[in-house]
């Protein structure tokens, strides 16, 4: 087991990419933090991996992960329970479709709050307690459009770009305490977090002809085929590893 157990925290656990991850995690051997912003995925998301995995020792928090106070209420409550944080998965993300005429400053700053600010205060509560045992893997999750860019997409890519930097500047600083920083990337994966891109587009079926004309792969990724990138950057089989965006997007950048 790569997280024998380690203690995980991650954001977004009741769904999608975050859903596969809390499993894959667990399946590990790791004892998880879970927090999500819905309260009946977050209950049946614990409730599944103390089925499968009998994990007694799962923690859950329904939460709003843009309010600094809940971040802090989660970490402090972990490290009174467990002692020590290993892993932080900072998932949740927005997508705000549209051109930068269409995109209100609404949608732009809480593209920047969720995408961006969320990530930049879990990690800064989260750090002091990895530098004093000095050892953390923290995953950021970012997307391929933080490397490239896509049409009519500038509040996401913006803010998707920003946390890619932000990773990388954590990473650098916080390296000689071997505490780990990367970005996880992945392109198409079909969950309804594409729900945007889909109105955007018109209909699935444009969805799904873009897909097969513009990734090399002509297919969705799995949400497993993600959360194994996802176990990769947590466990120690990247441990020397930082400051990395790992992309995962059935080629669409090259």
């Amino acid at each position: 087991m790569k997280l024998k157990n380690e203690v995980v925290i991650i954001t977004g656990a009741g769904s999608g990419i975050g859903k596969e991850c809390s499993l894959n995690y667990a399946s590990n051997g790791a004892k998880i933090v879970l927090i999500d912003r819905n309260q009946n995925l977050l209950n049946k998301i614990d409730l599944l991996i103390k089925r499968k995995f009998n994990k007694t020792s799962t923690l859950k928090f329904l939460a709003d992960i843009s309010n600094e106070e809940d971040i802090k209420h989660i970490v402090n409550t972990t490290i009174k329970k467990f002692k020590k944080i290993d892993v932080l998965h900072s998932h949740v993300g927005i997508q705000v479709e549209g051109t930068v005429e269409q995109v209100d400053p609404k949608g732009m700053d809480d593209s920047y709050k969720i995408n961006v600010k969320s990530h930049f205060n879990f990690i800064r509560l989260a750090l002091p307690f990895m530098k004093k045992r000095k050892k953390g893997s923290i995953i950021v999750t970012s997307s391929n459009s933080g490397v490239i860019y896509d049409s009519e997409m500038v509040a996401y890519a913006t803010s998707k770009h920003a946390a890619v930097a932000m990773v990388k500047q954590i990473a650098k600083d916080y390296a000689k305490f071997n505490i780990r920083v990367n970005a996880l990337c992945p392109g198409w994966v079909d969950t309804p977090f594409n729900d945007p891109f889909t109105k955007q587009m018109g209909s699935r079926k444009n969805l799904l002809k873009y897909i097969s004309k513009n990734i090399p792969m002509k297919r969705f990724a799995s949400s497993k085929e993600i959360s194994d990138a996802a176990l990769f950057l947590a466990s120690s089989d990247s441990s020397f590893m930082t400051g990395q965006a790992l992309v995962i997007d059935g080629g669409e950048c090259l």
